[in-house]
């Protein structure tokens, strides 16, 4: 298999033969139940993940294809689903896509997911940003060779989801009556859900929800120098919080539920952005 630097490039080239000099400036990664956004893009350019070499996704809810065009008034590449850890898909082929859309000239991105509610105070349909995370997996996308031409050996996460952009979208949803919670994610590899011991040991190090998502994108923009932002639709309890089993259909379920005020919120977002 060729070296990642130089799937990077023939994902690019691939990518510009088709949107000629059309470039990105907001990049939109789309989780589970939560891909509707994209179909909101003004003259949009499909693309299918398996013909530019990103991984593709086998989960329901995830279309497996970019969408580039316009999204109130600015030019997006949204990824409509997203491949995960689970599937057997590495760490660096999971952020290829996040360096695709860095060399495309995207400045920021915005990652959804679905996640589990861990702080019992949340319910079911509930939006949350995020504002830390913890590594569950054991595992990171910088691992190995580092891409110099993307970023530093050792990047700093400080601040790895941005603070202006928390605050912008807390203003937005406050001035759209839409509940926003903030709270730290948690990645876990997957695909079993977390038991309820593991859960509660989350909680005690202060994690809110959970998820098998959005920490790799996440580490791999920021290595790139793009800015963050990421927000997570509670689809449904964290294993032990309620006396039920998960089951995925709810977490499908939840987000059709909650799709419209999700999808005026991150519009709301994106037009604000400069």
């Amino acid at each position: 298999m060729p070296e990642i630097s130089e799937r990077i490039d023939a994902s690019v080239v691939k990518i510009k033969s088709t949107i000629g000099s059309f470039e990105p400036t907001i990049g939109l990664i789309l989780g589970s139940g939560l891909g509707n956004l994209a179909e909101e893009i003004i003259s949009p350019v499909k693309i299918k993940y398996k013909e530019i070499g990103f991984p593709v996704s086998t989960v329901e809810g995830h279309a497996g294809q970019l969408v580039l065009g316009e999204l109130q008034g600015k030019k997006v590449i949204a990824m409509q689903g997203r491949s995960h850890f689970y599937e057997g898909h590495s760490l660096e082929e999971i952020t290829l896509p996040v360096r695709v859309m860095k060399m495309l000239g995207v400045k920021t991105v915005i990652i959804t997911n679905a996640a589990g509610g861990v702080n019992k105070a949340f319910k079911p349909g509930d939006l949350m940003l995020l504002n830390d995370h913890i590594n569950f997996s054991g595992h990171n996308p910088l691992r190995g060779k580092n891409l110099d031409e993307f970023g530093a050996r050792f990047p700093d996460l400080t601040y790895c989801y941005d603070k202006e952009l928390i605050k912008l979208a807390g203003v937005l949803a406050k001035a759209q009556n839409c509940p926003m919670h903030e709270g730290v994610y948690c990645f876990s590899s997957g695909p079993s859900y977390e038991t309820p011991a593991e859960v509660n040991a989350l909680r005690m190090l202060g994690v809110s929800a959970v998820g098998m998502s959005t920490v790799p994108e996440a580490i791999a923009a920021v290595h790139s120098g793009m800015k963050v932002l990421g927000i997570s639709c509670i689809t449904n309890m964290a294993a032990g919080v309620l006396d039920q089993k998960l089951d995925h259909a709810e977490v499908i379920e939840t987000c059709a539920r909650v799709n419209e005020k999700f999808i005026k919120l991150l519009k709301g977002i994106i037009g604000e952005l400069s």
